[in-house]
């Protein structure tokens, strides 16, 4: 890993810079383990990694305080029990980095106010209620745009649901670098990694919606801590059609819930969709069901494991955040400091 010199003062960086964030909120599911967390981990060997459990976003929603260190420290070992290194990669929780807070501030004077007002996910999460909704929930995209800024980010991997917002971020780089950066690559420009097998999971219950935490069904996701017997329950139960798989992915055109669970298969699997249907083609799923819960049971057993055995351990849990919050400040800090100079705060 690189550290607080690679910035664009000093000696440029030999791997591009990666920034990736998820929220403290409830267990990690199948969705955010296939679409992102593989991913996280392949990367570590190929990019500058930093991976960071976003306890700032997490509070832009009510919120119950007891419970978030709670789940800061359970999606750490979560997130270390999938394959995370914190010796290959940093990781750390948003709030013990100044950087984030200080720096959301002075991009929020950079951003404007109908950029933000077309940000979908606001509109979607607020529903009707406007007068009741936070203000941190209106200007998360702007918040979300200083976690990748602040560290120069290059490269963001994201889901299709988090475009928008990392469009944002480049337009505020963009307006940045021309007022206050005399028009050079004060920020460079993040670009999306969208990539992977499986980058959209999606609900068990509901074909078309993302598999998600907050869905209040218990049964439209597998969680990362599921038994064997949970996970087969839950899949023997996801929606269908009465209809057999085809023999080729074209003939999952129309029929979203089969191809999200051959989808969910291939990605497990190592395989594409075309391998998985030359398998079980003409098949119906009272076959394929009880095949995908053995396959999903068998690939997160070592996973649930080693999750619990970490999650037990608070102190360790404590050190690697401290740790990896230390060795990001230090990235961190510096363009912090450049960034306050640019905009004319005095400084000593």
């Amino acid at each position: 890993m690189t550290g607080a010199a690679n910035l664009s003062k000093g000696p440029r960086m030999t791997k591009t810079r990666v920034f990736s964030g998820i929220q403290p909120t409830g267990n990690l599911h199948l969705g955010n383990y296939l679409g992102a967390i593989v991913n996280w981990v392949a990367m570590q060997d190929t990019h500058e990694c930093l991976f960071c459990v976003v306890d700032m976003h997490a509070i832009t929603m009510r919120h119950d305080p007891k419970q978030l260190a709670a789940q800061t420290r359970e999606l750490t070992a979560a997130l270390l029990a999938s394959g995370i290194d914190p010796q290959r990669a940093i990781l750390f929780h948003q709030s013990a980095v100044p950087m984030h807070a200080q720096l959301t501030w002075i991009l929020s004077c950079v951003a404007r106010v109908g950029w933000l007002d077309r940000m979908t996910q606001y509109k979607d999460k607020k529903g009707k209620d406007r007068e009741g909704a936070s203000v941190g929930l209106y200007t998360y995209p702007i918040l979300m745009a200083a976690d990748i800024l602040g560290y120069r980010a290059q490269a963001v991997p994201v889901g299709e649901d988090q475009k928008q917002h990392l469009e944002l971020a480049r337009d505020i780089a963009i307006r940045f670098n021309q007022d206050f950066g005399g028009g050079e690559d004060f920020f460079p420009l993040p670009e999306p990694l969208i990539q992977g097998p499986a980058t959209r999971v999606m609900s068990l219950r509901d074909g078309t919606a993302k598999m998600s935490k907050s869905d209040p069904s218990d049964m439209s996701r597998i969680a990362m801590t599921d038994d064997a017997d949970a996970i087969m329950r839950k899949v023997k139960k996801a929606k269908t059609d009465a209809d057999a798989l085809p023999s080729e992915p074209a003939g999952l055109a129309g029929r979203p819930e089969a191809k999200n669970l051959v989808n969910i298969y291939a990605a497990l699997a190592g395989k594409t969709d075309a391998d998985v249907l030359k398998e079980f083609g003409g098949q119906g799923f009272g076959v394929f069901k009880p095949a995908l819960g053995e396959l999903a049971a068998e690939t997160l057993a070592p996973v649930t494991a080693r999750f619990r055995e970490l999650k037990a351990d608070k102190g360790a849990l404590d050190r690697i955040l401290r740790e990896g919050a230390a060795r990001a400040d230090a990235i961190a800090a510096p363009i912090l400091e450049e960034t306050k100079r640019a905009v004319g705060f005095l400084r000593g």
